[in-house]
Parts: structure tokens; C-alpha cells; sequence
């Protein structure tokens, strides 16, 4: 057997879009994931569905692996021939004992490479508004463990030289020994007053940051844990102006996305750019239909449509798959008129070189009719290929004005395979607010906690729909809908729910 590999790569601070491209690349192939308390659980959706993965332990937890069991689990795995991608928070090699891990490779003569990380030590107080060198304060910045090795005979940090240096001292690991350090600063000649900061959880949206003196700093963050990253010296003054991080719109919030779990990335990193803490409740999964033959039989008669209408993305993606199963591809469209429902569903066409001819100014499926404007529709044959359960309002319309229209399913939605005990965990603390993206969303949500107990589980959080079809059907569900899109689009909702914070801070 071939022997495997390790990479040794940083997963960056917090923020799973710290993470570097070769990063994710490597996350992406590896068989094996080792990764720490630390890392980001969303950094995980990277790994392959098949990756083993196995977590070295938790902060406090009694079955935290020790250092030397993770050295010989690396081995292990690469001598079985496995590609290993160690995930670790920050960098590698900035206080991550990850030269002790390449050390232990080199002498089992495995073959490993590293792959460096966002460190904390920048990057944390960067979050927080602090430069950690700034032209006109200092251009020195001193990294400090400050937890060392309990099994040193004696330190190897010279306090008395720190507390001389000029600039920046950042110090990680440091909450519980704080007292003890700034004490040593300050009596080896570190001013009292030298402005403090302690930053929690840096990069997230529970980021916490108590700010102070070198004097006061310890007692003020007393009550705060690791992880954390304390930043002594001038620049710490420059957060005041320059906090941008805590000023987003939603920084803080933690909102539900209840879209399916293959298409809720663009709406997450849409929240997550505007500062929010994103969890995913899939209410919907994607499920071929019973039967592919009625969209093969409509695909073999493609020369008998004029025009091909489309009102999900799900259904693009559907109608494509079923065209090439049938060994055709996008030339077959020539010669139909493609309508899409939104940006979203075109973006689909697009990505197989088809372009749109129909797309409405409001993404329903009734500006699909407005688009059509007043062309003469009788005798025209439509193909609608769509999910089993959809409104029949274009359907009819189109048949009013004399078109002959054939609706064939393309995908159905169905409930997910998601347990009571993990919608609780999802649901706890409660979110802030809880999106909606379609109607089955919704009703699929109130089959899952129970239609009598919907309105309960949302109470005090604001519900967000898509667009007014959707805001229909949780209202008949006896939800109060807070905020609707303007544009039934993640990135409208997104910009509706900044919008109503906004508001609310005003």
C-alpha cells in the first residue's frame, strides 16, 4: 500500500472565509480529517461526504487527545494510505504545536506539508479595530504565549525585557494567567495606564471585547474564557474609530436559514457578510420525481414547444440533467423561447451557455405572464417542467389565452430526515430571526415542530419571507410575517433583513 500524506493547515481565527484556497482545496480531497475544538464546525461541509473525521477533543473535555496520541493518529492514518488534512485554528506554526506534529511526521518518515493560516494574532485584533502596527504609533509587535508548557522547570519568557520593548505585545492563551502577566509588566516598568484590550471569540458574531489598561484589564475580563487574545499598547486607543466588525447590521443576530442544505450557501454568506451568526435548518430536501418518464417523453418532443418556462432553479437543474441523460444537450433548446422565473433560476441556464430570453421584474411566477406581454399565445405549446406540488395560477392563465400547456414534474420536495432532538438543538438559543425562501419552506417547518405549535416556536423572533407568496402561506399558518423582500432574491431578503435592524437602531 501507498503511503499517504498530512497537511498541516491553519484554518484561520473564526471566520470559516478565512480560510485560505489551498486550505480548502486540501479539505476538499483529504480521506482523513483531523481537526481541533477550535476550528470552525462550518469549515467541515468542505470535507468529502465519505472523510473520516475525527475530533482531537474539546476544550475541558476529559477525552481531549493528547498531544502525543495526535502525533501517532497522524502516522497511523498516513501509513494507511490515507491523505490527512490537520485542520488547525490560526496558523500552523504561530502557537498551534504544529512543529511538534511536523517533527513527529518527520522522524516516522512521513511525507507532510504546511499550509499556513489567518493567524489570531493579527487577525483577532484586526475584528476588533485594532491595527497591531500603525506608522505613526509603532512598527514593533511581539507575540506572547501566555500559557506555556506546565511541564517546564521555569519560564523562557523574559517579562523583563517585554516590558521594555516599545509596540505592540499580543498575547494568546493568556485569560487565566492575565493577573499574574500584567502584574509582571507592570512591575518590571510597563505603564499602568498603556491602553488594554481582551477580545473573545475573535472574528465571530459572538465576539466579545472589554477594553481597559494594563492596570485594570485583568479584573474588567475577569469573567471572560477562552479562546480569547489580549493586545497591550497604544493602538488599542485606535478602536474607537476604527471598529468596524461590531457596526454591521446584523452582528450579533443569529438567524435560521430553512432552505435545503445543497442550496443554502448563497443566502449564508450573504447574512454572514452583514455580520449575522447563520444556522441551517433544512425543512425541505430535494427528491427526484416517482417516475422520470413524463419529462423524458416531453424532452423526445422538444420540437413541439415554443416555449420552455422554468420557475426554480431545482427545476433548470432537473430539466438539464433529464436533457443530457437523453444524450442531448443545450442545442436542443434552440429555437424555444426560455422564460425564468428570477436571476437565480437564469444563473442556471447560464451556466450551461443557455440564455434567457423571458425574465420578470418581480420574481414570481405571475411576472412570467407579465413578461409575455400581450403576445398571441393561442395555439403556442408550453413546457412547464416544475415540482409536484406547485400552484397551478400560470397553468391556467396561459390555457385562458388559448395555449396548450404541459406541466411535468422535474424534482419533488419532501420532508428532511432531521430529528426532533437536533431541530431542538438548531432552535436553542432561539434565533433572532428565521428566513423563509418559498412556501414549502414554511409548511415544512410547521410540519416539523407541529402546525399547533409553529406560532410558539416563533414567537419573539422576526420571520423574514422571500416574497408575498411565501409571507401567504406562513400568514395562513397564523404567523406574523416582519419583513419581506422587496426583491425575491437572497441577496433582496438579506438587504431586507440589514434594512429592518437598521431601522430598528434608528
Amino acid at each position: 500500500m501507498a503511503q499517504g500524506k498530512v497537511y498541516l493547515v491553519g484554518a484561520g481565527p473564526g471566520d470559516p472565509g478565512l480560510l485560505t484556497l489551498k486550505g480548502k482545496q486540501i479539505l476538499e480531497r483529504a480521506d482523513c480529517v483531523v481537526h481541533d475544538f477550535l476550528v470552525n464546525p462550518a469549515l467541515l461541509r468542505w470535507a468529502r461526504p465519505d472523510a473520516e473525521r475525527i475530533s482531537v477533543g474539546r476544550r475541558g473535555s476529559a477525552q481531549r487527545m493528547r498531544q502525543s496520541a495526535i502525533n501517532q493518529l497522524l502516522v497511523e492514518r498516513a501509513r494507511a494510505g490515507k491523505i490527512v488534512c490537520r485542520l488547525k485554528g490560526g496558523d500552523p506554526f504561530v502557537f498551534g504545536r504544529g512543529g511538534e506534529e511536523a517533527r513527529a511526521l518527520a522522524n516516522a518518515g512521513i511525507e507532510f506539508e504546511i499550509v499556513p493560516g489567518v493567524s489570531a494574532g493579527h487577525a483577532v485584533p484586526a475584528y476588533a479595530g485594532i491595527p497591531i502596527t500603525h506608522r505613526d504609533i509603532t512598527s514593533t509587535v511581539t507575540f506572547i504565549a501566555g500559557h506555556e508548557d506546565p511541564e517546564k522547570e521555569a519560564s523562557r519568557i523574559d517579562w523583563a525585557e517585554l516590558a521594555n520593548i516599545p509596540g505592540t505585545l499580543v498575547l494568546f492563551m493568556a485569560v487565566r494567567n492575565l493577573p499574574r502577566l500584567t502584574q509582571a509588566l507592570m512591575d518590571y516598568g510597563r505603564a499602568a495606564a498603556t491602553p488594554a484590550a481582551v477580545i473573545q471569540w475573535g472574528s465571530l458574531p459572538c465576539q466579545k471585547v472589554i477594553e481597559g489598561t494594563l492596570g485594570d484589564i485583568a479584573s474588567k475580563a475577569s469573567a471572560l474564557s477562552a479562546p480569547a487574545i489580549t493586545v497591550i499598547g497604544e493602538v488599542v486607543d485606535l478602536r474607537k474609530s476604527l471598529n468596524w466588525f461590531e457596526h454591521l447590521p446584523l452582528f450579533g443576530k443569529r438567524i435560521a436559514i430553512t432552505r435545503t442544505r445543497e442550496q443554502a450557501s448563497v443566502l449564508r454568506e450573504e447574512l454572514a457578510a452583514l455580520g449575522a451568526e447563520v444556522i441551517e435548518i433544512p425543512t425541505i430536501a430535494i427528491r427526484p420525481p416517482d417516475s422520470w418518464e413524463p419529462l423524458d417523453s416531453a424532452i423526445r418532443r422538444l420540437e413541439e414547444f415554443h416555449y420552455l418556462l422554468v420557475t426554480s432553479a431545482n427545476g433548470v437543474n432537473h430539466f438539464l440533467a433529464r436533457l443530457e441523460a437523453a444524450g442531448r444537450d443545450s442545442r436542443a433548446l434552440k429555437g424555444l423561447t426560455i422564460g425564468a422565473i428570477g436571476p437565480a433560476t437564469a444563473a442556471e441556464f447560464a451556466r450551461a451557455g443557455v440564455k434567457v430570453d423571458l425574465l420578470p421584474k418581480e420574481y414570481v411566477a405571475e411576472g412570467l405572464l407579465v413578461a409575455l406581454g400581450e403576445r398571441d399565445l393561442r395555439g403556442k405549446a408550453f413546457l412547464i417542467p416544475r415540482a409536484r406540488v406547485a400552484r397551478d395560477v400560470v397553468p391556467r392563465a396561459l390555457e385562458e389565452r388559448g395555449a396548450r400547456v404541459e406541466v411535468v414534474e422535474a424534482y419533488q420536495t419532501v420532508l428532511p430526515d432531521l430529528s426532533q432532538q437536533e431541530l431542538a438543538r438548531l432552535l436553542t438559543p432561539p434565533p433572532d430571526v428565521i428566513t423563509f425562501t418559498s412556501s414549502s419552506t414554511a409548511a415544512n417547518f410547521a410540519k416539523l415542530v407541529g402546525e399547533e405549535r409553529v406560532v410558539e416556536m416563533l414567537r419573539g423572533a422576526v420571520v423574514a419571507s422571500i416574497g408575498p407568496i411565501t409571507s401567504a402561506t406562513l400568514r395562513k399558518l397564523g404567523v406574523n410575517v416582519s419583513v419581506e423582500a422587496q426583491e425575491a432574491t437572497m441577496a433582496g431578503l438579506a438587504r431586507a433583513i440589514a434594512d429592518e435592524f437598521r431601522k430598528n437602531k434608528a
